[in-house]
């Protein structure tokens, strides 16, 4: 009975939650309802704020649960021009924070070489991930040096990280080291990060200019390409 319940109520919300497209021509697909939050209210935010040329990769938008986000232990991912986003939805904030995530890797190919050709962002991401990792050495977390050394994802220190110390415990590890604890998965999810909090907070840089420098001039400059010639 409360399966059926369930199924009724899912089927109302995904009845009153139609696709549709945006001003600026992005496609918006719901594969199952979006709860608790207003999408269009979302999405529209998203847009004001990332500039137009930023958003060029992005040609559609899904909301839903994909077997992914189990298989990954992730919430949203980026593919081929397309956002999967999940419909579990704390609130605005919760879903304009995975928005904007996502955005960012969308961004890694066809910048790559602007973001990472230089080996700033990675210097200084690694020299950070150095830090982390002689402090667990010294609380007995015994990980090679050479597997922190490694700017690529390793699901093995990820889940290390996640699983076997914590975030919690991280997020005192590495306050003013990085941005948040997830940061120091990857390269890539150090940008992604340093991305999200460029946009999340865009009148208040400060603190992500002092933790992060090399990575806000990167963001700086993919914000205002203008600035390249100066």
């Amino acid at each position: 009975m409360l399966k059926n319940y369930l199924h009724k109520k899912q089927q109302k919300l995904l009845e009153q939650q139609t696709d549709f497209y945006t001003s600026t021509g992005l496609h918006v697909f719901f594969k199952d309802p979006v709860e608790n939050v207003d999408v269009e209210k979302v999405i529209s935010k998203v847009e004001r704020s990332i500039p137009e040329h930023l958003l060029s990769e992005i040609e559609m938008i899904i909301f839903g649960w994909f077997d992914e986000f189990e298989e990954r232990s992730i919430n949203a991912f980026y593919d081929g021009g397309t956002l999967y986003i999940s419909n579990i939805q704390d609130d605005f904030i919760d879903l304009y924070d995975d928005i904007i995530h996502e955005v960012s890797h969308s961004l890694e190919e066809p910048h790559g070489y602007f973001l990472y050709g230089d080996k700033k962002i990675e210097n200084e991401f690694l020299r950070k991930r150095k830090y982390v990792h002689d402090i667990l050495w010294k609380m007995n977390y015994k990980i090679p040096l050479s597997v922190f050394m490694d700017p690529e994802y390793n699901e093995e220190l990820d889940m290390f990280l996640y699983k076997k110390i914590g975030y919690e415990k991280l997020s005192t590890i590495v306050a003013g080291v990085f941005i948040t604890p997830y940061a120091i998965t990857s390269l890539r999810e150090y940008f992604a990060t340093g991305f999200t909090e460029f946009y999340l907070h865009p009148d208040e840089h400060s603190f992500l200019q002092k933790v992060s420098p090399e990575l806000y001039k990167k963001l700086f400059l993919l914000q205002n390409p203008e600035e390249l010639d100066n």
